[in-house]
């Protein structure tokens, strides 16, 4: 059975120096270097670990590392580049590896041309972004471009994590021992509430109202979302009239979910529930999870064959074109 995973890792030298300034103030830096060298190899050390575990494709995305905080035109040719080194990978090993753009949103124009190249010329499958960019969800106005070019493009955009923004961590997260805060601010809890409210965010703005085909990934078995969307879209009823759709709706119809780093049964079929069979894809969240562990847990799941192919493979062959 094929088997593609679509939240996996990787980085470049150049970007690691690029965004060293930031690494004191990124709460996954410490981390991060402790898998250093799995997350720059796009070689034989990757391929071997994906044999070893009967993976037969990995989607890479650059990791959450600080091109967001580099000054505009710094951050668009550090994202060229390093779109440039993924593509060059990929074109060695095309039935192993395919990638997803890099984009640097503090130039939303920019980044959708870029967006474009990397669809139309590198061959990508889409384009992952993390978090807020200056403070900013996406549903800003000034995001539009980026949007406007998935819709063109029929290309997915993943909605990754990011590093909470200053603001919140003072207010969330301080007063507890450093390396707990940051494991809180971050996988621990932070991430996966912060990106569901993002997507909420993305939903409740008419997004999806002026950009009707726009299709959404987030990972991590829905972000906490499949569990109170219910509950989100009683509570937010009054005040969406403007919408064409419920928020229940939106999400159903428009997000994709991952099972990245998220190995239990019971949030797995919560979302298997909520979002159905044709909306779930098997995933990992490689190196900072374990490719032995992801494929553990998708042998063990409680769904029939059909659907246990649309997991590992057919729903990302149809939703990437891969």
């Amino acid at each position: 059975m094929r088997t593609i995973t679509l939240e996996e890792h990787f980085m470049t030298s150049e970007v690691l120096k690029a965004t060293s300034a930031f690494r004191n103030t990124d709460p996954t830096a410490g981390y991060r270097e402790l898998i250093e060298e799995k997350l720059l190899d796009l070689g034989d050390c990757r391929i071997a670990d994906m044999d070893a575990s009967g993976i037969d494709m990995q989607v890479l995305s650059l990791a959450v590392c600080g091109v967001e905080k580099l000054a505009p035109a710094e951050a668009t040719a550090i994202a060229r580049d390093t779109n440039d080194r993924l593509a060059a990978a990929t074109r060695m090993r095309s039935d192993r590896l395919a990638g997803f753009a890099t984009l640097a949103l503090r130039d939303p124009e920019k980044a959708a041309a870029e967006f474009e190249r990397c669809v139309t010329k590198l061959e990508f499958k889409g384009a992952l972004v993390n978090g807020t960019t200056d403070g900013l969800f996406l549903d800003h106005p000034r995001f539009t471009p980026l949007f406007e070019a998935a819709q063109a493009l029929d290309a997915p955009i993943y909605l990754h994590p990011g590093p909470p923004p200053d603001t919140v961590r003072d207010a969330y997260y301080e007063g507890l021992p450093r390396s707990l805060g940051d494991v809180l601010s971050t996988g621990g809890w932070g991430w996966h509430v912060e990106t569901g409210l993002h997507s909420l965010r993305l939903i409740a703005s008419g997004l999806f109202d002026r950009v009707p085909r726009l299709k959404i990934i987030i990972g991590h078995m829905g972000e906490n979302l499949p569990f109170s969307i219910a509950r989100a879209e009683s509570g937010l009823s009054r005040g969406t009239t403007h919408l064409k759709r419920k928020v229940g709706e939106y999400f159903r119809e428009h997000f994709y979910v991952t099972t990245s780093g998220y190995f239990t049964l019971p949030p797995f079929a919560c979302a298997l529930q909520v979002v159905g069979a044709d909306r779930l894809l098997f995933s990992v969240d490689y190196p900072f999870a374990s490719n032995a562990v992801g494929r553990e847990f998708l042998d063990s799941l409680p769904v029939t064959p059909d659907e246990m192919k649309k997991i590992s493979h057919r729903n990302a062959e149809r939703l990437l074109k891969v």
